[in-house]
């Protein structure tokens, strides 16, 4: 085994998984924080619902539709001298965080406008018959009908992170997409590659199985 893993550095190994770590929990934070209200909006102007205007929709429709069709690796980029800004810094987990919620955020809304689209019509014309406020018909109806399927958008939006920080090491972000890059790819130091792959992809296998398990313990149906 020490002769298949020589060039491992199993402590570099779990530094690089735990940045992984932090730049998940912190962008995924963030990107439901935004996210969530950003599709709650999209799906009340939309054509046909509560609020529907076709200009209003039109914008938040149009910016995240263009954010959402940006490579990252591009945006990653773009976004330097603002992420700079922002955290004084374009690299580390810090310097990640703000490109990836930006890239995700926007993939995440639309999951969300999805999810409240499938609510059963009838339940938000009863909540609206009983007199309800609009305040009430989202947090008494449309969010707790339409959970299952923001718990699924969040999973899914989860491992397009998980993605999305691997990319985000090829400009210094660290975690375990820098080691592949700096050690796998550029060294060529196939064991480290091997171990950093499997790594990602046992992260991204608990994600959806968390996220699997959250989704029938909410079911309705």
């Amino acid at each position: 085994m020490e002769t298949l893993l020589a060039n491992v550095d199993w402590y570099e190994i779990w530094l690089a998984t735990l940045e992984t770590l932090m730049m998940l929990g912190g962008s995924l934070v963030f990107t439901v924080f935004f996210g969530l209200p950003l599709g709650v909006l999209l799906f009340l102007t939309g054509p046909k619902q509560l609020f529907a205007h076709k200009s209003f929709y039109a914008v938040p429709s149009l910016v995240t539709n263009i954010l959402r069709s940006l490579p990252f690796i591009i945006l990653l980029i773009v976004m330097i001298p603002v992420t700079v800004m922002i955290t004084g810094t374009s690299l580390g987990v810090a310097g990640a965080i703000p490109p990836l919620v930006v890239g995700a955020t926007p993939f995440f809304a639309r999951l969300v406008e999805t999810s409240l689209r499938e609510v059963d019509r009838g339940i938000i014309e009863a909540t609206q018959a009983m007199g309800a406020t609009t305040k009430q018909i989202i947090f008494n109806a449309l969010l707790p009908e339409a959970r299952p399927g923001i718990i699924a958008a969040t999973t899914v939006t989860a491992i397009t992170l998980v993605s999305y920080t691997a990319m985000a090491g090829v400009v210094g972000a660290g975690g375990l997409g820098d080691l592949a890059i700096r050690f796998g790819y550029q060294r060529f130091q196939t064991d480290v590659m091997v171990v950093t792959v499997l790594l990602l992809l046992l992260l991204v296998q608990i994600i959806q199985t968390i996220g699997d398990r959250l989704v029938v313990h909410y079911s309705r149906k």
